[in-house]
């Protein structure tokens, strides 16, 4: 359905997925405001979603300071881990029986296999890592063929096989067409980690399709994400969501803003006096 059909039939159901790793920066809050925009703009329903799966780092004070920020920012949402609704737990931590659920569809398919190498040894095959700036380097595919009993004796992730020189493309709601090559602009990717945690494509795809999310906003560093979590729709049998990309930020260097950017923490401009209305003013 069309983001106008569901203007008119006030369908649409956006999300807020904060990740409490850190705090949340002034990229972070456009993208979100963007989000809320496109909700409103089509009387539609917004939802927090609390990422919180990465247990060596989601820290309780970071988890505080993500409500206090959103809502000191001007965000406001219908459902969430505050609020409730019909289709929590909102915090991916409580949410680990639909993720099993994934990954054995996703086995009793054929769609995944076990692997036990480790991203040294990715990075020291010949093809990897990547020569673009990824989130996750071309994988060589040593572990396709692999020996039971050397998965027996080792640690082992889950990959995805994705169907080399297949197209992958969608029409992002921002960027307009986009296309990728499976096995070229991105190889066999993690769904489940070595450390028995579904890696974050499973659980957004899971997540977001359990929540009945009609468009994902979010960030232009996930536009080749989002080609390998159509192959994750495919497999499960989902319907995907429309997808609309934002623009990343930068500092005055030209650097993309991360969370290591405390000066432009959403903390640290509240404290030097900045109002979320100045900060939108150049939006």
């Amino acid at each position: 359905m069309s983001l106008e059909a569901e203007i008119r039939t006030s369908r649409y159901r956006g999300r807020l997925a904060p990740s409490p790793t850190g705090y949340l920066h002034l990229g972070h809050a456009r993208t979100f405001w963007t989000a809320q925009e496109r909700a409103r703009a089509a009387g539609g329903t917004l939802v927090l979603r609390n990422e919180d799966l990465d247990s060596q780092r989601v820290k309780p004070e970071f988890v505080l300071a993500m409500y206090e920020d959103l809502r000191w920012f001007g965000l406001q949402w219908a459902e969430g881990p505050d609020c409730g609704g019909a289709f929590g737990p909102y915090s991916q931590s409580a949410r680990r029986h639909h993720y099993v659920s994934a990954l054995e569809r996703l086995c009793a398919g054929g769609f995944i296999y076990p692997c036990t190498c480790s991203r040294k040894d990715i990075a020291a095959a010949a093809c990897a890592p990547h020569v673009e700036d990824d989130d996750e380097p071309i994988y060589p595919g040593t572990c396709r063929v692999n020996r039971q009993f050397v998965i027996s004796k080792r640690k082992f992730s889950w990959r995805l096989r994705v169907p080399d020189e297949e197209l992958i493309s969608f029409v992002d709601g921002n960027f307009e067409p986009q296309q990728f090559v499976a096995g070229r602009d991105f190889g066999d990717f993690v769904v489940w980690r070595h450390d028995d945690v579904p890696a974050y494509q499973l659980a957004v795809v899971v997540d977001d399709a359990a929540m009945k999310i009609t468009e994902v906003v979010r960030g232009a560093d996930l536009l080749k994400s989002t080609a390998r979590q159509l192959l994750l729709y495919r497999a499960l049998n989902l319907e995907p969501p429309r997808f609309y990309h934002c623009p990343l930020m930068a500092d005055e260097t030209g650097a993309r803003l991360a969370k290591r950017h405390d000066a432009l923490s959403l903390r640290a401009l509240k404290a030097k006096g900045a109002s979320p209305d100045d900060l939108r003013l150049n939006w």
